[in-house]
C-alpha cells in the first residue's frame, strides 16, 4: 500500500498530540515529498514513488548512505524511518534549490567542488555504483518490457565497452558518490552548498561524479576546466578526457532511465523528451571529433 501524508503523520509517535501540517513540494522525478511542519518545526518527508525497483533504486543503500552523507556534513540528517512503507523523514535545510541558470554564477564550479570533497571524504557508502552494469540493466528491462529507446541510442551501443575499457585502464580511487547531480539536488544556505536524494548513491569514481553535474547543468569546456581544476587541483588533460567520458556514460544511463520512467511514472512530465535530450548530447560527442582522443588520453593516464 501507497501511503498518504497522513498514514506518515499519524505513524510517528513523538508527532502524537503536536500540530501538525502538510504542504506537498512539487519537485522530484520519482517520489512524493511535503514539507511538514510539526509544532512550527518544519521537515522534509519523501514517500518513494511506484515500481522503483525496476529503475533499480535500492532503499536500504539509500537509508544507510543519507545517514552517511549527513555525518559527512554534505546531506540532511535522517530523523525518522517508517521501513514499512520505506519513508524517511529528514532534517528541514533552510536552503534555496538550485538550478542551472543559478550555477551560472562565477563561484559555482569551485563550490560546488567544495561540497562534493565534503561529501566524498566521508564515511564509505555501503554499495558501489557502476553505470555500465546499471546501463545493462535498464537494457533488461526495456527489453523484458517492449519498451522504446530514443534512434540511434542501440546503434551506438558498441561505444560503451570502448569507454568502459579506457576508463578501467588506470581506475582511480572510488569514493562515497551521490551519481545524479542534477541542479535541483544542491541546497545552497548562503554558506554551503548541500546535497540531497541519495537514491542512486554508492561508491565511484569521483571523475564520474564531476562529469556527471558538469553534464546535467550544461556547462562549457572551460566551466568544466574550472570544476576539475577546482576538485583535483589541475585540469589535466587525462582528467579533462576521462570527465568527458563520464559525461558521455552519465547521459548513456539516464537516458534509459527516462525511457522507463516515460512507461512507468504517473508523474506529469514529459520523460521521452527528456531521454531524447540526454541522448541527443551523448551521440553528439561519440559522434564528434574528439571521442577517439579522449578514450586515447583516458587510457594513456
Amino acid at each position: 500500500m501507497d501511503p498518504s501524508v497522513e498514514d506518515v503523520i499519524g505513524a510517528i509517535p513523538s508527532w502524537a498530540g503536536a500540530h501538525v501540517s502538510a504542504t506537498p513540494i512539487v519537485a522530484g522525478l520519482t517520489n512524493r515529498n511535503f514539507r511538514v511542519v510539526v509544532d512550527d518545526v518544519p521537515h522534509f518527508v519523501r514517500i518513494p514513488g511506484v515500481a522503483t525497483d525496476l529503475l533499480a533504486v535500492d532503499r536500504g543503500n539509500e537509508l544507510a548512505n543519507t545517514r552517511a552523507a549527513a555525518v559527512a556534513g554534505a546531506g540532511a540528517r535522517v530523523l525518522h524511518h517508517l521501513p514499512e512503507w520505506d519513508v524517511i523523514v529528514l532534517e528541514w535545510l533552510n536552503a534555496q534549490t538550485m538550478s542551472n541558470a543559478a550555477f551560472r554564477a562565477p563561484d559555482a564550479p569551485s563550490r560546488i567542488a567544495e561540497s562534493l570533497r565534503r561529501l566524498h571524504a566521508g564515511p564509505r557508502f555501503r554499495d558501489d555504483f557502476n553505470m555500465v552494469a546499471l546501463s545493462s540493466r535498464y537494457l533488461g528491462v526495456i527489453d523484458e518490457r517492449g519498451i522504446p529507446v530514443p534512434d540511434g541510442y542501440l546503434d551506438h551501443l558498441a561505444a560503451v565497452p570502448r569507454i568502459d575499457a579506457a576508463l578501467r585502464a588506470h581506475p582511480l580511487p572510488t569514493v562515497p558518490c551521490h551519481n545524479d547531480l542534477l541542479a535541483e539536488n544542491y541546497l545552497d544556505d548562503g554558506r554551503r552548498l548541500w546535497i540531497v536524494d541519495y537514491e542512486y548513491s554508492g561508491n565511484n569514481d569521483p571523475t564520474f561524479e564531476l562529469g556527471n553535474t558538469a553534464q546535467e547543468l550544461a556547462f562549457d569546456e572551460e566551466r568544466l576546466r574550472e570544476l576539475v581544476a577546482a576538485y583535483f587541483g589541475a585540469a589535466t588533460p587525462a582528467l579533462m578526457a576521462r570527465c568527458r567520458l563520464q559525461m558521455i556514460m552519465s547521459d548513456v544511463g539516464w537516458t534509459l532511465w527516462a525511457a522507463i520512467q516515460a512507461r512507468i511514472s504517473p508523474i506529469d512530465f514529459d520523460f521521452w523528451a527528456w531521454a531524447v535530450e540526454r541522448w541527443n548530447r551523448a551521440q553528439a560527442m561519440i559522434d564528434g571529433a574528439d571521442f577517439e582522443a579522449w578514450l586515447a588520453e583516458t587510457a594513456a593516464g
